[in-house]
């Protein structure tokens, strides 16, 4: 449900804050007021094209804020927490439109694309009497709402279901039988495992390589320069550490005779004697060890190398290559012994298909069934509505092939013939925006919107119609509300008198400048605007009567 609605900046709108409540909210006022920018902005919000012409004159932008209690809208719930910008049960979206052309948006805050906030408002709210903003001009939205008149939720899940997996098994065969070019496919399997084999290796084996890669190119460098360093720890040179630590050894022995307490400094020049010796002994040791044999470095050399090209081939880092090795090993075993699988496989598959079959007919009759019934009940709510005559078909039709599909064997198309005599056409090609409109009405008060939308906007829903007629669009309105949240931008005192609730557009000139107001009117406040649609610019004594006794009307059905 929407709950407020702050626009700054938006065309003659200087600013408005906007606090909505649950039942129908009529929009009305004078013509050229403004009466349908509030329309507009929630397009705008709704991810619709802007441009600069939007932005009121002599402001550098305009800012667009909608904010919805998501509680009983679980697909929206759902859309935000997989797009990562839930936030409880709460949600806004802004959008900022520069006077340069540029925009941008948000969703709870964090910055999104147009497009984000277009697939997020389709399911959070839904505007009729706009073509390009209507989710029942869309065939697939035809279908789900027909199913969701036929309650036929359990049934269109076990259906999606069972196409899903029909089309999985079909990829596990293609991908086991490797479909015309499996014995190329074992064939290559073959060639990459065998070079794998021979010279991938497991990271711990890979990483010794590559260490001893490193000491047999600098083997001569490691002899030379251990060398030097022994001469440095232990020759005949007075210089050399031994040496030195022998001498200083030989004093503090003598000096220690004199005061005990250089004791403890003697051991330590004793435990450094011992550890200069095993350094000593170990660095000969290793110089004795390195390694200067050619052919070895040649064969790790070699080695590196096919592995730098399989990783190259395989774009995987060397270390990963033993991993691939045993994924193409798995791969090729399979191959190999695909023949139980595939007929096990090919047995489930066909029982998918069975299964498919009878619950694609149990749905595909459930729709029928409804279509005739929904075709009636919105035909006789068109005639109600002012449309005698006018007739709404609801035609399934069944795609060329006979695979399972996910939404069913039928695609649903509304068609309409708004007057007697006409042919039937698809509704998505209906012309008239004020019949769309009312097209629409009959459908959402025939299907007591079923289509999980939270909030329905209707501009201009009475276009063309007055007296009884518009009477009974208000009450379809307000009977709508009973069910979700509804606004209506109306002109007809008849269509305004039903609403829960009532805002009135009005628009002021200050000197040079003109701005667009908004305010929610109490009881006396709805009177008066009634009085106002009732006589015009005269408002009289009989006028507001009558404009009170239709709202206490109104209030008692």
């Amino acid at each position: 449900m929407l709950t407020s609605l702050y626009v700054r900046h938006l065309a003659v709108v200087e600013q408005a804050d906007i606090t909505f409540g649950p039942g129908l909210t009529v929009v009305s006022g004078e013509t050229g007021a403004g009466k349908s920018l509030l329309v507009d902005a929630l397009m705008l919000l709704a991810g619709a094209r802007a441009d600069s012409g939007m932005v009121r004159t002599g402001s550098d932008r305009a800012e667009l804020v909608a904010e919805f209690d998501l509680k009983g809208l679980p697909e929206a719930q759902a859309w935000l927490k997989r797009e990562e910008l839930d936030e409880d049960d709460a949600c806004q979206l802004r959008r900022i439109i520069r006077a340069e052309g540029s925009s941008r948006a948000w969703i709870n805050g964090r910055p999104a694309t147009i497009g984000q906030m277009g697939e997020l408002a389709a399911l959070l709210v839904e505007i009729h009497g706009q073509h390009e903003h209507q989710a029942l001009l869309e065939r697939s939205h035809q279908l789900g709402l027909l199913d969701a008149y036929a309650e036929n939720e359990k049934q269109v899940a076990q259906v999606r279901d069972l196409a899903l997996q029909w089309r999985d098994l079909g990829a596990r065969i293609r991908k086991l039988s490797g479909g015309e070019d499996r014995e190329h496919r074992l064939e290559l399997l073959r060639h990459e495992l065998s070079e794998l084999e021979k010279w991938a290796l497991p990271a711990a084996e890979l990483a010794e390589l590559e260490a001893s890669h490193k000491r047999l190119a600098n083997a001569s460098k490691l002899t030379e320069g251990i060398t030097g360093v022994v001469e440095l720890l232990d020759s005949d040179s007075e210089f050399a550490l031994r040496q030195s630590l022998g001498r200083a050894h030989a004093e503090l022995a003598r000096l220690g005779a004199l005061d005990d307490r250089l004791g403890a400094m003697l051991e330590l020049l004793d435990n450094a004697q011992i550890q200069l010796n095993e350094a000593v002994d170990g660095l000969g040791r290793y110089a004795q060890d390195v390694d200067l044999d050619p052919e070895r470095y040649a064969d790790v050399d070699t080695h590196l190398a096919h592995l730098h090209e399989l990783s190259r081939r395989h774009r995987l880092p060397a270390a990963d290559l033993d991993d691939k090795r045993a994924a193409l090993q798995a791969e090729l075993t399979e191959l190999e012994n695909a023949g139980e699988a595939l007929e096990r496989l090919g047995a489930q598959r066909g029982q998918a298909q069975n299964d498919y079959n009878k619950a694609a007919d149990v749905l595909g009759k459930s729709r029928q069934a409804a279509a005739k019934r929904l075709g009636k009940e919105v035909s006789a709510l068109m005639a109600e509505l002012g449309m005698a005559g006018g007739v709404l078909e609801v035609t399934l039709e069944r795609p060329d092939s006979n695979d399972p599909d996910p939404q069913g064997r039928e695609r649903c198309e509304i068609l309409v013939s708004a007057n007697p005599g006409q042919p039937p056409r698809a509704l998505r090609k209906v012309a008239s925006g004020g019949e769309l409109a009312r097209i629409s009405l009959a459908i959402e008060v025939a299907t007591l919107g079923k289509d999980t939308i939270g909030c329905m906007v209707f501009d201009e829903v009475d276009t063309g119609i007055g007296g009884a007629v518009a009477e009974v669009v208000g009450q379809k309105l307000r009977a709508l509300g009973s069910r979700c949240q509804v606004l209506c931008v109306t002109h007809l005192p008849q269509v305004a008198a039903q609403g829960h609730a009532h805002l009135r557009v009005s628009k002021h000139s200050e000197g040079k400048s003109t701005h667009t107001r908004i305010d929610s009117l109490d009881n006396e406040g709805r009177r008066d605007e009634l009085a106002r649609m009732l006589g015009g610019v005269e408002i009289t004594r009989e006028t507001r009567a009558h404009a009170k006794k239709m709202l206490e009307q109104a209030q008692i059905a």
